[in-house]
């Protein structure tokens, strides 16, 4: 995948997310991490609300589901106040679809690409050969 410089790429999954910034060229992947961002997990986007049973005896999906929602409200913010102009996003295949129902239009507008990998836990040079490979 060819980065243009000062592209955000966001790495997620169902507990975590970090924030790298692309400091390399279109051809180079050389990501930098960037502070923490806090994480609203308590809203979960519509149609994701489910209730615990005997089909989901625990609450720990919603709880992921919550993060991705509160993911993509931050990431939806950034965009919105013209922070993020560039953007990857990699999660794992289940957190991208919930990521991808709250994605505004001006985040969709920005939004380079999407890898479909759970990376969070991997080392740096593992996910910049990874969105190299892209």
């Amino acid at each position: 995948m060819q980065l243009p410089q000062n592209t955000i790429i966001a790495v997620a999954d169902g507990e975590k997310l970090v924030l790298f910034q692309h400091e390399g060229d279109a051809m180079h992947v050389k990501l930098r991490a960037m502070p923490d961002e806090a994480i609203d997990s308590s809203k979960l986007s519509s149609g994701a609300r489910h209730r615990s049973s005997a089909a989901n005896p625990d609450d720990s999906q919603q709880e992921e589901d919550g993060f991705g929602s509160g993911v993509t409200a931050m990431l939806n913010r950034h965009v919105l106040d013209g922070t993020i102009t560039s953007l990857v996003i990699v999660a794992a295949p289940r957190m991208l679809g919930e990521m991808r129902r709250g994605y505004h239009k001006a985040l969709l507008a920005v939004l380079i690409g999407e890898l479909d990998k759970d990376l969070t836990g991997h080392s740096v040079a593992d996910i910049e050969k990874a969105l190299e490979a892209a």
